[in-house]
């Protein structure tokens, strides 16, 4: 039979007959590493349809943490659970997050993209179903931890979906909104969540999660991404570093999120875990630092540009974790999720902003200034929020706020472009850029989430001690107080002691009140520091940059990327042609 009747070209059989044959891609078709679809010519419905499902799909991942990170609180009284041990449920989810990065770019070069989109939805579906049957505190966190495993894989799927719907010129502006979706998960969930926890407080969160994640299925069983080449990647050694980087990477999360609680090296188990994070992500380190095609180029992440780069990410990250801050500074004062509904609408109305902004004004050559930009933003919205008080409402954290979303949206896409630009001279150091972008990422909230709450904490600590040192029965003023706060118990005690000893309460309430008000400016001062530390470094790194280098700028590489984003992977990967 010959070609023409079989109904397949010659190309087509020897992939048929030998899946890891590379295919026959028309101009502009062909993907740039495999294990990425490649970027055929679309009609403008298909666009659309491919931008729609990439959203579905983006926000699905998105909700995966957010739903939790949005209402741990809430969530307490029907997992009964004290406040500290909810956070194992975040700290579960990045664990296992950050570790599979390591293996879930190359299942994709190596099964095909088809395998990897349909499998892991249909996993991410299952565990998402499993939360429902999670009643304890201990079965929540192994569903947290099976949902970090199976989510990574949506963040990568939104952004390849998002991409098919730009032509290549637009390609950057792709790369941008792939990447923002899932940042406004977290808005998102604090807007709306109020309904599903009343309806069915734990249950009610993954009921909508496993509605979302069986219409992120359909959508990519209905429209799938074009095919790509694929290649056999995996080699033994692979697993050898996973099965160290993996508990050592969950040892390093669980520090950061009960070091804080458990007071740091106070506790035993906090030191003992810190120091085995240490010697389990060295020897996976070292393995790597030895090997003819590593997952993790230790060479390449040490370097000066790129070292920088995710330093940069990560202070990004810690700084970011004001918006935290700020929630928590209004719980203190008594006010719950339905009464900032409105500075929830702020934040996401700002975070859309900042995504639209960062890709409508992308500029390879511009990319250092856009994140500067975004780190003024950040530092100025923390400076107000540092002259917060008792009688501070959601309203008067309105500009701050809408500052702090818009510069968190609008550095990520520059952030990554600048990386991609470092990364397309060397495609095979894709793997460590994505394992170290993501790690940065998540490790950075947990950072940043363990240092507000431990200068908050030592800070208020310092305050009371401060109030209370000079609240006397000997001060008129303070005398008022008691006596106030003691006679609106008139009609109820008739003790006269009793009534006094309730109004000295009374005093102290109000003096712990004001404690924790200065203690939260003193964090946002420290968050506007950090934030104006940054961006005096970058300023003094790219100066000292400009002066050694004379007049060769930085930014021919990055000038790269606007034509190299055919794929904009997120991806790890070593180029077919050197594999042995």
């Amino acid at each position: 039979m010959t070609a023409a009747k079989s109904g397949f070209s010659k190309p087509d059989r020897d992939y048929r007959m030998d899946k890891y044959t590379p295919r026959t891609w028309g101009p502009g078709e062909r993907p740039t590493l495999p294990g990425s679809p490649s970027m055929p010519e679309h009609s403008t419905p298909k666009r659309v349809a491919y931008f729609i499902v990439g959203l579905i799909v983006a926000l699905t991942g998105g909700l995966g943490n957010g739903l939790v990170t949005a209402n741990i609180l809430n969530l307490q009284g029907s997992l009964g659970a004290y406040a500290y041990q909810m956070q194992w449920l975040p700290a579960a989810y990045v664990m296992t997050i950050v570790s599979m990065n390591l293996l879930l770019v190359k299942f994709r070069q190596q099964f095909g993209l088809r395998l990897f989109t349909e499998a892991f939805l249909v996993l991410y579906a299952v565990v998402t179903f499993a939360h429902l049957y999670a009643n304890t505190l201990s079965s929540a966190i192994a569903v947290r931890a099976a949902h970090g495993m199976v989510g990574g894989a949506l963040g990568v799927l939104g952004l390849y979906y998002t991409l098919q719907a730009f032509p290549a010129r637009h390609r950057l502006k792709g790369v941008v909104l792939g990447l923002g979706f899932a940042q406004l998960a977290l808005p998102l969930a604090r807007i709306f969540t109020s309904e599903l926890l009343q309806i069915g407080e734990w249950h009610g969160l993954y009921l909508f999660e496993l509605g979302l994640a069986l219409l992120a299925l359909g959508c990519v069983l209905a429209l799938k991404l074009p095919p790509g080449d694929r290649v056999q990647t995996f080699e033994p050694l692979d697993f050898l570093t996973f099965i160290l980087f993996a508990p050592g990477v969950a040892l390093l999360c669980a520090v950061l999120a009960q070091g804080r609680t458990a007071w740091w090296m106070e506790s035993e188990w906090v030191g003992v875990s810190l120091a085995g994070a240490i010697v389990l992500i060295t020897a996976a380190l070292a393995i790597e630092h030895n090997r003819a095609r590593p997952l993790l180029n230790t060479r390449w992440l040490t370097t000066g540009k790129i070292a920088k780069l995710f330093l940069s990410v990560l202070l990004f990250r810690i700084v970011l974790s004001e918006s935290t801050g700020a929630v928590g500074f209004l719980q203190a004062l008594g006010l719950n999720t339905d009464q900032m509904q409105n500075l929830f609408i702020v934040v996401l109305l700002g975070s859309v902003a900042g995504l639209v902004v960062s890709a409508l004004t992308i500029n390879p050559a511009t990319l250092n200034r856009s994140l500067m930009f975004a780190l003024l933003l950040i530092a100025f919205g923390a400076l107000i929020d540092a002259h917060a008080t008792s009688q501070t409402r959601p309203v008067n954290m309105y500009v701050s706020q809408f500052l702090l979303a818009f510069g968190g949206t609008y550095f990520l896409g520059p952030t990554m472009v600048a990386g991609m630009g470092a990364v397309i001279a060397e495609p095979r150091n894709l793997v460590s850029f994505s394992v170290m972008f993501t790690m940065t990422q998540n490790l950075g909230g947990l950072l940043g989430a363990a240092i507000v709450g431990t200068i908050q904490t030592a800070r208020e600590k310092y305050h009371s001690s401060y109030l209370v040192e000079h609240l006397t029965m000997l001060d008129p003023q303070v005398a008022a107080r008691v006596q106030s706060g003691a006679s609106s118990y008139g009609g109820v005690l008739m003790d006269p002691a009793l009534r006094s000893a309730q109004g000295v309460a009374r005093l102290g309430a109000v003096a712990t009140r004001e404690a924790n008000v200065l203690a939260y400016n003193d964090v946002f001062l420290m968050i506007a520091g950090v934030a104006i530390a940054t961006l005096i470094w970058m300023l003094v790194s790219q100066s000292w940059t400009r002066i050694t280098t004379g007049a060769r700028r930085l930014v021919g590489p990055v000038r790269d990327a606007q034509t190299a984003m055919a794929i904009v992977p997120i991806t790890n990967s070593e180029p077919s042609n050197d594999r042995k």
